[in-house]
């Protein structure tokens, strides 16, 4: 039986190669907010979900959670307005802040159980 899973398992977590995946992910998503920005959608987190969701299938839980966790400073310095300042927060961006780790936890946590669900399938 031939498996096609074998690329989940080529990038081991806590490698160099895992957060180059990360970091990739990220500013694929950074690009893509820039994209949405410039139309002028307010979505600040969208397109972060599916490289938080990519990177921790393809490359671990750390590659997930350091592309979580670095994607809070980044919208908050520059897609939030003012751009390209830290200003001080809303009540209404600590929730959305929130939401995303909440949300983010959650994604990062249903990838794993996919991983270790493969890993038990191969054997």
């Amino acid at each position: 039986m031939r498996s096609n899973t074998n690329y989940l398992f080529r990038i081991r977590p806590w490698s160099l190669a895992s957060f180059a995946v990360a970091l990739l992910a990220l500013l694929l998503a950074i690009s893509m907010q820039a994209v949405f920005a410039s139309l002028g959608t307010t979505l600040y987190f969208a397109p972060f979900f599916p490289a938080i969701f990519a990177a921790s299938l393809l490359a671990g839980v750390p590659a997930g959670i350091s592309t979580a966790a670095s994607t809070v400073p980044i919208v908050w310095w520059a897609f939030m307005p003012p751009q390209f300042e830290f200003n001080p927060l809303t009540p209404a961006d600590y929730n959305s802040f929130v939401l995303f780790v909440l949300s983010s936890s959650l994604v990062i946590w249903i990838s794993h159980l996919y991983r270790e669900a493969l890993v038990i399938l191969r054997e």
